[in-house]
Formats: C-alpha cells, sequence, structure tokens
C-alpha cells in the first residue's frame, strides 16, 4: 500500500503530466532498447525499438521525449573562460513577417468572437484545462463546451 501510494504521489506530482498510455509505451521501449542493446552490444536505433514494440517510429519518439526530466531554460550548456552559453542561446528565433501576420490576423478574429466563447477558448488552450473543467466552471455540459469550441474555431479558422 505505502509502495502505491508512493508512487501515485511521484506520479500525480511530476513537472509535466504524461498520459499513462504514453509512459507505459516509454517503459516498454526503453526495455526493449536494453534487451537489443544487450543482443547487439551496441545501442538500437530507434526504428529497430520500434519494429521490436510494434508501433510507429514516431510514436517511440514521442513517448521516450515525454518522459525526459524538463530542464531549465538557464541550464549552462558550454562554459570556457567565463562565457557561459545556456539552452536560451541555443533557442533560434522563428519570428519573421509572416508570423506576426498570422499572429495579428488570429487577435482579430478573435475579437469578432461572443464573450462565452472567447473565455471557453482561454480556459481550454491558455489555461489547459480539460471540457468537462471548462464545462463546471461556465455552468454548462460538456457537450455545449464541445459544440462552442468547435464553432468558435470555425469561425476563427473562416476569419483568418
Amino acid at each position: 500500500m505505502i509502495m502505491g501510494e508512493l508512487r501515485r504521489y511521484l506520479r500525480d506530482n511530476a513537472p509535466v503530466r504524461v498520459s499513462r498510455s504514453v509512459r507505459d509505451l516509454a517503459y516498454r521501449a526503453m526495455q526493449a532498447k536494453e534487451r537489443l542493446t544487450a543482443e547487439k552490444g551496441s545501442e538500437p536505433k530507434i526504428e529497430d525499438i520500434a519494429r521490436e514494440i510494434g508501433v510507429p517510429r514516431q510514436d517511440v519518439v514521442i513517448a521516450l521525449e515525454a518522459i525526459s526530466e524538463p530542464i531549465s531554460l538557464y541550464e549552462p550548456v558550454f562554459s570556457e573562460s567565463g562565457d557561459t552559453i545556456y539552452v536560451l542561446d541555443q533557442i533560434g528565433d522563428h519570428n519573421d513577417d509572416m508570423n506576426w501576420l498570422n499572429e495579428i490576423s488570429l487577435k482579430e478574429a478573435m475579437q469578432q468572437l461572443g464573450k462565452r466563447e472567447k473565455r471557453i477558448l482561454n480556459l481550454r488552450f491558455f489555461r489547459g484545462k480539460t471540457q468537462v473543467e471548462v464545462a463546471k466552471e461556465i455552468g454548462i455540459s460538456q457537450a455545449q463546451v464541445s459544440r462552442l469550441e468547435k464553432g468558435a474555431l470555425e469561425k476563427i479558422k473562416n476569419r483568418i
């Protein structure tokens, strides 16, 4: 019972929530990797691991990345003679004129939505709440949240 409580605590208080199915797939992939490494004597490719457990390559990549520990953007990557390079320095800026125009178009399209639609999209996509949580907070059914969300996204899509 104590082990179960510890596992639940560690699972529920992880820095990033990962679904159980993705976590299980990652653990299967890690076990397959260990088996293949022992058999071949060298580290297997992702394709080999995917073939071993019978899932698409991209699912293996996503699962393994999902369970890796997040690192700080201020984690030093390289440091020599006082010049430290951080993870943040390694991230490129892909903002160009097209991205700015898309962002402006999105903001303008969202301004055309009703107050309730804006609130639903804010709760769903900016606060990360589920449709059930949004429904409870607003006081409507989950099905209504789903319909309103779908309609709002369709309106935005048509305006962009």
